[in-house]
């Protein structure tokens, strides 16, 4: 019986450790990118406060919570694994979002115990509510996702080539600030003007009232986005030991 090379065991080890690894981040950018869009816009937080002596407004889409880990995950890949896999997982990413609209679709048009209708207190049910919101807040999400996404793809390995693989700290910041804008402003210019689903006031002028979302938005993903550095340099560090790498994995095996 022929035995097996402690260098074939290891390679292979390698191999598996490196799958799992991309399977987990995979994992993790794609359950929050359908937490994100289920939740959506189905409650904002308050997190205004004083300032001056008047209040400034800060609603936060609890969707938005999660948003800053997809862009952390995306980095990682896009690091470690290339930029060929980072925009594959991207495109199953926008595919699992076609998947989520499909089912919420044909979910309501089933027959069910209940329908489409208000109750007494003029409130669709639960899961019509979160259909009609989670609808209209998908098709936003999808094309702000696609731009942002495919974007902080391309602006990383911009950065990456411009500094010659130094400075990590710049193409994970640099590509995901501006990423971060893009998503914001086009998912809630899309919400509001296609799906219709932000609580604005028609009886105030409406881009302020725009802007106030978008930024708020905005400063919740800058701030996560500056606070994930270390993690990611720790991350990256960690990742190349354990996986064995000098530089991506698709450069690397190449």
């Amino acid at each position: 019986m022929f035995g097996v090379s402690h260098a074939a065991a290891g390679s292979a080890e390698i191999q598996v450790r490196r799958e799992r690894v991309f399977l987990v981040l995979a994992g993790l950018f794609l359950g929050s990118m359908a937490m994100l869009n289920i939740l959506g816009v189905t409650r904002f937080l308050d997190f205004s406060f004083q300032f001056g002596g008047r209040t400034i407004p800060m609603p936060l889409a609890v969707g938005v919570l999660p948003y800053p880990l997809t862009f952390l995950c995306t980095d990682f890949i896009s690091e470690i694994y290339g930029r060929k896999r980072a925009n594959f997982m991207v495109w199953v990413g926008f595919i699992i979002n076609v998947w989520l609209v499909i089912i919420l679709w044909v979910g309501g048009v089933l027959p069910g115990f209940d329908q489409a209708v208000p109750g007494a207190d003029g409130r669709l049910p639960l899961f019509f509510e979160i259909r009609t919101l989670a609808l209209g807040a998908v098709v936003a999400s999808m094309l702000a996702y696609l731009a942002a996404q495919l974007c902080d793809v391309h602006l990383f390995h911009f950065w990456k080539r411009l500094t010659g693989g130094k400075h990590l700290w710049l193409r994970n910041n640099g590509s995901t600030v501006v990423s971060q804008f893009v998503d914001t402003f086009a998912v809630i210019t899309i919400t509001h003007f296609y799906a219709h689903s932000l609580p604005v006031s028609g009886e105030q002028p409406l881009w302020p009232q725009l802007w106030t979302f978008i930024v708020t938005g905005y400063l919740f993903k800058l701030s996560a986005a500056l606070l994930d550095t270390i993690p990611f340099y720790l991350g990256t560090a960690w990742l190349r030991r354990y996986l064995q790498v000098k530089d991506e994995i698709a450069h690397h095996e190449s």
